[in-house]
């Protein structure tokens, strides 16, 4: 089997005071070897009256074998682990289809999951990973390789990619044997769209590897264009029923309360939302998760627009199999403009729902934890250059009643995820950012690990400093061990969270040398490429790249 990436080549060029953790455990392994010698030696001779009853030693053989399989299940549980093995079995079988993932939110990883998935039920053997788990050397052996790639920032990899470039794609690969595609997720509202996924096209058709297929681009999850990559990868990989992914169906949440956080503040408005899912059945999931939020056209909104094209709102239509008004589908749906479906009047009301575009999802950082009960957002009214209000956020934070149902799903996003272990964790995020940071929070009050930095920057300290009650609670009962805050507009000079991290060098680079992980929550323009910028500066490029390819500096920005 080809081996995959290990640990290994991120120490390759690390900092020695990187390996201390490992003598540290070293040296605790040899000092309990020499108290079981000392054990041994004291107990050697005869000691008891009689051997240990038969029973006993069969408890303590199930005793053993329930705690391997603790193990093994609290292994299996993670999910980035649970990708990087899914098929271990046929990786080196170039006759398996090796589905590859870099994924930034976490949807990379879903539609590469979903994509494997499909393939092994129509009988055809996928193996499923991160791009950054799989050896050069295999890329080499040839085969079919389907990659799904995300583009974050300004046109970059994900983070857990680095480790791609700087292995696999820093020097020339032979892959003449080698037919691959690429599923490119991208927002077109940024000016490098979808460009890691076409730099990855690039740099394989400058290796020699065959193209299955062009490029498939994605705006913003756009069902069309995933639909075209399923059928196309049905075709290649030659599933004669095609293929056919696990629905990902959202559930219906009530509104439980949205409370202001800064009223008569400069800035747009904040609100907290708490939801509950039906019947109280709380789904599962943990610090770094996304809640993707289905939205819909305020009842006046649709009603002009109804009143305009002519149409009446309570005639009843067929949708996905269910008997519905007009009108409740079109609160779900992109309205379309006169020049965009011809006529109207060439259009009854079913000819009409037949040709509406479903809205797209919004992504909000889960601000809460299942053991709270319910379901936590920070969200930030948005107003556009014209004045007009942000289609989801200006339905969650103003015309969303209790009585209504809100469509959301939860998301996996395994590169938020906190890492298994008491490393000490630097927080860094701004506005609405601390949504995500929250969580981290909460799983770190509920684990017992206080070692925590939260840097956290907003406009005003009187109207802006958002849960302000809890942070300054976490921080007098030691949750929070050091707690740095930038009110820009509190000074005639600007103060951001980077102005804060760059003061405090000394102790970023104490707390980096300590083991710390740094996560970063909040807006991609501005604050998270300062943030970069600045531990570039403090701790050095080589020092930072070894820290995104280890997993200790992560990214949720927006």
């Amino acid at each position: 089997m080809i081996p995959l990436l290990t640990d290994a080549r991120v120490q390759r060029n690390a900092p020695r005071w990187r390996s201390l953790p490992k003598l540290g455990n070293a040296a605790v392994v040899l000092l309990l070897a020499f108290i079981a010698g000392v054990l041994w030696r004291a107990t050697s001779g005869p000691w008891w009256i009689a051997m240990p009853l038969a029973e006993r030693w069969w408890m303590a053989g199930m005793l053993v074998v329930v705690y391997l399989l603790g193990c093994g299940w609290i292994w299996f549980r993670d999910p980035r682990r649970r990708a990087s093995s899914f098929g271990r079995v046929a990786i080196d079988d170039t006759s398996t289809v090796v589905v590859a993932y870099a994924s930034q939110t976490g949807m990379a990883f879903e539609l590469a999951q979903q994509t494997a998935e499909a393939l092994n039920a129509a009988g055809i053997s996928a193996y499923f990973t991160a791009i950054d788990r799989i050896h050069r050397d295999r890329f080499a052996q040839g085969g079919r390789l389907l990659i799904v790639a995300s583009t974050t920032g300004q046109g970059d990899p994900p983070d857990h990619a680095i480790g791609f470039l700087r292995e696999v794609m820093d020097r020339p690969l032979s892959l003449e044997s080698l037919r691959y595609a690429v599923l490119a997720l991208g927002d077109r509202s940024y000016e490098q769209f979808c460009a890691f996924g076409h730099q990855l096209d690039r740099w394989l058709q400058a290796q020699q590897a065959q193209r299955l297929f062009p490029v498939v681009e994605v705006d913003n999850a756009d069902p069309l264009a995933l639909r075209h990559w399923q059928t196309q990868v049905a075709e290649v990989c030659e599933a004669d029923n095609g293929i056919a992914w696990q629905s990902t169906q959202s559930d219906d949440w009530s509104l439980d309360s949205r409370i202001e956080l800064n009223a008569n503040g400069c800035a747009s408005s904040v609100f907290h939302l708490t939801m509950t899912p039906p019947q109280s059945k709380l789904p599962q999931w943990q610090a770094g998760d996304i809640a993707e939020v289905y939205p819909r056209h305020s009842p006046r909104l649709v009603a002009e627009w109804l009143e305009t094209m002519g149409f009446e709102g309570a005639a009843i239509v067929q949708r996905q199999g269910r008997r519905v008004t007009l009108e409740s589908v079109l609160a779900e749906s992109q309205l379309p403009k006169l020049n965009s479906i011809g006529e109207i009047g060439a259009f009854d009301a079913q000819s009409l729902a037949d040709r509406l575009q479903p809205l797209q999802c919004r992504e909000y950082s889960i601000a809460s934890l299942p053991s709270e009960g319910n379901l936590q957002l920070l969200v930030r009214r948005a107003v556009r250059v014209d004045g007009t209000i942000g289609l989801c956020s200006g339905w969650l934070c103003d015309s969303l009643q209790p009585t209504e149902k809100v469509k959301l799903r939860i998301r996996s996003n395994p590169n938020f995820h906190s890492q298994a272990s008491d490393r000490p964790l630097i927080l860094i995020g701004n506005g609405t950012g601390l949504a995500g940071l929250r969580g981290h929070l909460l799983e770190r009050l509920e684990s017992g690990y206080h070692e925590n930095w939260l840097l956290f920057g907003e406009r005003n300290m009187a109207h802006d400093f958002h849960l302000r009650e809890e942070i300054q609670a976490w921080r007098d009962q030691g949750v929070i061990k050091r707690l740095d805050l930038a009110f820009s507009r509190d000074q005639a000079e600007r103060v951001y969270v980077q102005d804060k991290l760059r003061e405090a060098a000394d102790e970023l680079q104490q707390w980096v040398r300590n083991g710390a992980a740094i996560y970063v929550c909040g807006s991609l323009v501005g604050m998270a490429p300062a943030v970069d910028s600045v531990l570039r500066r403090v701790l050095g490029d080589a020092i930072v790249d070894d820290l995104l390819v280890d997993g200790r500096y992560r990214r949720d920005v927006y």
